[in-house]
């Protein structure tokens, strides 16, 4: 059972009078029931006034008592409180997002008990607490020193912190006292064109009934799904495609299915050469704006282009290709002391997570073999001693 205690300090610039007067209200079970009815003026007058216990520690303190010990959520303006919202995940395609979709969601919730009307019982049934008179806690104050008091508060047992019992024979035969039955709803959601990964959807006052308490909201958070081709950012989206180095060089077309099922012709010109890793776009291909779906963003393109294996042509081939290639560099000048080596690939294993490293030689000197590195596409000068 939680134990809560507080020590309040009264500030030096209050009186002891007004000390004295809000510690006898407190310890005083008559005066302190009228303070919850009536409040400090009704307890001065004798009779009905309104604030209830926030009153006095207002009087002393500028706040209520619960809004200074950190509360238990009472308005002292009378209005409703509110029930907690209800958060669910809602998983949706990039189609969803870039065609809309309407789908139904079945969720279980409590409502109030239609047989009680939400009170539990018969009529008449439902008694105050006595042992907390109602207020679901039990509190207990004592005096430590002039101008110190503590106080104990705890959930109370008897009523397990409801503040109300109902007698078993009283009890509603529907909901058994609990005054909320679970009831299976049916919710009907849009997903408009356009919405993003991480935006809600909110179904008002949807959530849990409670008595005394305005139902909260029901808030569908959309969860984007990952999508094997396209990748969104913002309103634009993203893809990878392979081409060949003809291709790269030749100019090319090739259809893509895109998310409202189009097939969509893309075609680069020859004469317009592709670098391995260049992004192309294509204008208004990319997600349709949210509640303005005839503006859309932009579709990238990033071409991932494919070189041929070792020995694909012949020499006798490779030189008629070189003629209509562009013209090699002019060679560069060899001294006479000159070493001829051969360029070899070489790849390892890295030991720090499989990723794999490639060693061009490029010099060997004398015991020394200078190497470009590649890593993670970085390059970097190698030296091994032999």
């Amino acid at each position: 059972m939680p134990l809560f205690k507080h020590l309040i300090f009264f500030p030096p610039r209050f009186q002891f009078k007004e000390i004295s007067f809000a510690y006898e209200v407190l310890t005083n079970p008559e005066k302190r029931d009228l303070y919850d009815r009536y409040g400090e003026q009704g307890l001065r007058e004798g009779g009905c006034g309104g604030g209830g216990m926030d009153d006095i520690f207002s009087h002393i303190f500028g706040g209520g008592l619960f809004g200074f010990m950190g509360g238990q959520g009472r308005s002292r303006n009378g209005a409703r409180r509110r029930g907690e919202d209800m958060v669910h995940p809602l998983k949706v395609s990039l189609e969803d997002l870039y065609n809309g979709k309407t789908t139904k969601l079945q969720l279980s919730k409590n409502v109030l008990c239609s047989a009680c009307n939400g009170q539990g019982g018969k009529s008449g049934a439902v008694q105050k607490c006595t042992a907390c008179r109602g207020r679901g806690m039990r509190i207990m104050i004592r005096q430590l020193a002039p101008g110190m008091v503590q106080q104990m508060q705890s959930v109370c047992t008897d009523c397990n912190g409801e503040g109300e019992v109902i007698s078993e024979k009283d009890r509603c035969k529907k909901c058994e006292g609990k005054k909320v039955i679970k009831e299976v709803k049916i919710l009907e959601v849009h997903v408009d064109k356009g919405m993003k990964h991480g935006q809600k959807i909110t179904f008002g006052g949807e959530a849990d009934q409670a008595p005394g308490l305005e139902p909260g909201d029901i808030v569908l958070v959309l969860q984007e799904k990952e999508h094997e081709t396209f990748r969104r950012e913002g309103n634009d989206l993203h893809m990878t495609h392979k081409i060949g180095l003809v291709e790269a060089l030749c100019g090319f077309h090739f259809t893509l299915k895109h998310l409202d099922g189009r097939q969509i012709v893309v075609k680069y010109p020859a004469g317009k050469v592709i670098e391995p890793g260049s992004v192309r776009v294509v204008r208004g291909e990319g997600m349709p704006q949210y509640r303005n779906p005839f503006e859309k963003g932009d579709l990238f393109i990033k071409f991932d282009v494919q070189f041929p294996d070792n020995n694909w042509l012949s020499p006798e081939k490779l030189l008629e290709l070189e003629d209509f290639l562009p013209t090699r560099d002019d060679p560069p000048v060899i001294s006479g002391d000159a070493e001829e080596v051969d360029l070899q690939e070489f790849v390892s294993q890295s030991s720090s997570g499989g990723a794999v490293c490639k060693f061009l030689t490029l010099l060997k000197h004398k015991n020394t073999i200078i190497c470009l590195q590649i890593f993670k596409k970085h390059a970097m000068l190698t030296y091994l001693f032999i």
